[in-house]
């Protein structure tokens, strides 16, 4: 259910390294996040150039539920983001590690401080 080739965060998000732009990583929502927030009808990401701070809050996914921040895991400039997501939402939890991805962001550093592997995250769900 959590592929092993991704890195998590304890805020749900996962870290795909190399993203489709050189030199960045691409970002999305686990399962386990889109199923906690439902069906979701509105995504606000980041603009492309803007700089993103690790651990800091950087959109919103916005689901009939409720409204959930979205966390940058890296630091770093942001050099893509999922435009499909505008009219199609519900990419986010019809496919949160293909066509749901976020964003990408080039990092400023090392990729992996803070981040989990697929078994720390699934056992950090079950504790």
């Amino acid at each position: 259910m959590y592929p092993d080739d991704l890195q998590y965060t304890a805020e749900h998000e996962w870290v795909r390294t190399p993203g489709e732009h050189e030199g960045a990583v691409r970002i999305g929502i686990t399962h386990y996040a889109q199923d906690a927030l439902g069906d979701i009808v509105y995504v606000s990401l980041p603009e492309v150039g803007e700089s993103v701070e690790a651990g800091s809050t950087c959109g919103e996914l916005e689901s009939t539920k409720s409204v959930s921040d979205v966390y940058a895991p890296v630091t770093g400039e942001v050099v893509a983001r999922n435009e499909a997501l505008d009219a199609t939402p519900e990419l986010v939890n019809n496919d949160p590690y293909g066509g749901g991805w976020l964003f990408e962001v080039k990092p400023a550093g090392e990729v992996g401080d803070g981040l989990m592997d697929a078994a720390t995250y699934e056992a950090s769900l079950e504790g």
